[in-house]
């Protein structure tokens, strides 16, 4: 059986008390009980619409986006090491019993049961069976049972969740900007995704995408670095996750004029980026707008098989896309839901993370520092020329 343990919000005549040293840099969890209770709510509209007593949460994002921005994972690549049952009465994480220390003193927002079992112990089932002790009848339903639903509920971002994800997009933006000015044609791929990656890390943010590709592997849409220098022009791409929110950017960079092809290529994609961005508006449906993505490649000169040389992107949030999108995805676009879109084409690609607002787009991975032109009414980076 698992241990509990229930954290508990300190009682007010402890609100003031000194600040030990050792804990003035300990991170705290950003959740806020108003959000977290609109989330709960919207788990149990799901049960209600299910007629179940509880269901299992056991994904990065569904677990990040519940929790309000608690850290539930050891290895970027491996499963989360928390599983989260949320039935009638509450909310109960478990956790194996090497991490649930660091779980409680940093990532659980309060009022958030926490167990545990050996670090050799199965999550799920344990998860599962916390139900029967708290009162919840039956088996949890599985988070996958319900993919759409939650991906509807995390859909708009409530206002503390915007402004962290504007926070981390901004540096992110700026970082770009930093790291990539300093690059020179004899800088290697894996330099200058190595210097983005320490300034991610020190931002406090996960680097869960690195790609870089220099002028002589230009033909890759998904350019893993390697020792081969820049040269002439060189594109990097970071996708990096903070209190969970996971935000998106290319950027270019040349050291020459470029070449007329090479200009006319950016002015077309930057064209077909406009095109999607129209077509992102509330009430508008993924999958229509996949059709406009494709009739825009046909629009500005590319063809119409360009959509199958890489994914276009779709809304962001919790993950890199949730989902990406496909003829096959009919979910609805709302307001302040975000989104990162990404066309390209033969060398050339745009990308950055936005927000559908009620007053419209707004690209969120900005640095003023960067160079842009205006395309349809929005400022859009253009390569930057050292």
């Amino acid at each position: 059986m698992s241990q509990t343990t229930t954290v508990a919000t300190p009682p007010s005549s402890q609100l003031n008390a000194p600040i030990d040293p050792a804990d003035q840099f300990r991170r705290a969890v950003p959740a806020s009980a108003e959000d977290r209770a609109i989330k709960r709510r919207k788990v149990l509209d799901i049960l209600d619409e299910r007629g179940q007593d509880s269901l299992l949460l056991t994904t990065h994002t569904a677990l990040t986006w519940y929790l309000d921005g608690s850290r539930v994972h050891i290895s970027l690549a491996g499963d989360p090491i928390a599983a989260l049952l949320v039935d009638r009465e509450g909310d109960h994480l478990v956790t194996f019993n090497n991490e649930a220390g660091r779980m409680a003193a940093e990532e659980l927002p309060a009022g958030v049961a926490l167990h545990t079992v050996p670090w050799y112990g199965n999550l799920h089932e344990a998860a599962a069976a916390v139900g029967h002790f708290s009162g919840s009848a039956g088996v949890p339903l599985a988070e996958g049972k319900v993919a759409t639903e939650l991906r509807a509920a995390r859909q708009q971002l409530l206002p503390g969740e915007s402004a962290r994800y504007a926070h981390l997009s901004a540096e992110l933006a700026g970082i770009m900007t930093d790291v990539l000015a300093t690059a020179r044609p004899e800088t290697t791929e894996f330099e200058l995704v190595s210097a983005l990656a320490g300034r991610v890390v020190a931002a406090g943010a996960e680097p869960l995408v690195l790609l870089c590709n220099g002028s002589g592997r230009s033909e890759f849409r998904h350019p893993l670095a390697t020792h081969s220098p820049l040269g002439r022009r060189a594109m990097a791409v970071v996708c990096a996750r903070r209190d969970g929110l996971v935000a998106n950017i290319t950027r270019w960079v040349r050291f020459d004029a470029g070449t007329p092809e090479e200009l006319d290529a950016e002015a077309r994609i930057a064209a077909v980026e406009a095109d999607i961005f129209d077509a992102t508006v509330p009430g508008a449906r993924l999958d229509n707008i996949f059709g406009e993505i494709k009739a825009a490649y046909v629009r500005h000169g590319f063809g119409a098989g360009q959509w199958e040389q890489h994914h276009q992107g779709g809304p962001a949030g919790y993950a890199g896309r949730d989902p990406r999108v496909t003829s096959a995805v009919s979910d609805l676009v709302v307001i302040n839901q975000p989104f990162t879109w990404n066309p390209s084409g033969p060398g050339v690609k745009i990308e950055d993370t936005v927000q559908l607002t009620a007053s419209g787009l707004k690209v969120l991975t900005v640095d003023d520092r960067w160079p842009v032109s205006t395309v349809n009414g929005l400022r859009r980076p253009v390569t930057l020329q050292l």
